[in-house]
């Protein structure tokens, strides 16, 4: 995700942990070059889904919460980048673990609801994470128990910004992957995954989702189209690169 992405998310982290900030201006000091250089390693692990970078953050963000009371935003990083871990545990076939990691994410991003209820970014994370409790477990049992939230978290987040392209990209997730009778689009999730990237063009992930419900819908030009971009932007994502391993076959 770029626009550049390191600006993008140098900017939540600009807005992040906003009371520790307060008061190290207030002693006369600053933490923006180390929060500047946590963004840095956010994004950097986000793109690579690196376990042990992850981990390091994960363990950073712990301290932070633990030592003092933060801003809803350090719980949404939190949660996160326990979505990235579970990203990570899925694609070596751990679902246990990924399983585990997306219920602290899905517990750390409630967390954030609780401080900030009118944070779409922290709607469409959880409307996210919920989408990987579906796929850890039976299908048949875990969409009915997980789908209407996605659901109620996409309608929030919505109702606050509609034009928040991360919002717009959860649904078109949702879309794709919902069996039809519950509610599944391939063409609605071009059209949400279309106006993500109206949004924000940089996000690779999202250009990689547009390319598997356009090889879904039949349409192999405009997937291999969007995959191409996505492989332009973050050629080392492993999500993208799993997306080009399906196109392709």
């Amino acid at each position: 995700m770029r626009v550049n992405a390191v600006a993008k998310y140098g900017s939540v982290f600009a807005s992040l942990c906003l009371s520790i900030v307060a008061m190290a201006d207030a002693q006369g000091t600053t933490n923006k070059p180390t929060e500047d250089a946590l963004a840095g390693k956010m994004e950097a692990a986000r793109v690579t889904r690196d376990e042990t970078q992850l981990n390091l953050l994960k363990a950073e963000f712990e301290k932070r919460i633990a030592g003092s009371s933060y801003d809803g935003r350090c719980y949404y990083e939190f949660g996160r980048i326990q979505l990235y871990l579970a990203d990570a545990y899925e694609l070596r076939k751990e679902k246990k673990a990924a399983s585990a990691a997306a219920d602290r994410g899905i517990e750390m991003t409630q967390h954030t609801l609780q401080l900030d209820e009118k944070s779409a970014d922290a709607h469409a994370l959880l409307g996210d994470l919920y989408a990987h409790k579906i796929t850890y477990g039976v299908a048949m049992f875990t969409g009915p128990k997980y789908g209407p939230k996605i659901n109620d978290e996409i309608t929030k987040g919505m109702a606050l910004d509609d034009k928040n392209p991360l919002v717009w990209a959860t649904q078109g997730r949702k879309l794709l992957m919902a069996p039809k009778m519950f509610g599944g689009d391939p063409s609605k999730s071009i059209e949400s995954f279309k106006k993500s990237l109206e949004l924000d063009g940089s996000q690779a992930e999202t250009w990689s989702w547009l390319a598997r419900a356009y090889k879904k819908q039949g349409d192999s030009t405009k997937a291999n189209e969007a995959m191409q971009k996505a492989l332009q932007l973050e050629p080392q994502n492993p999500i993208v690169k799993t997306a080009a391993n399906e196109i392709a076959h």
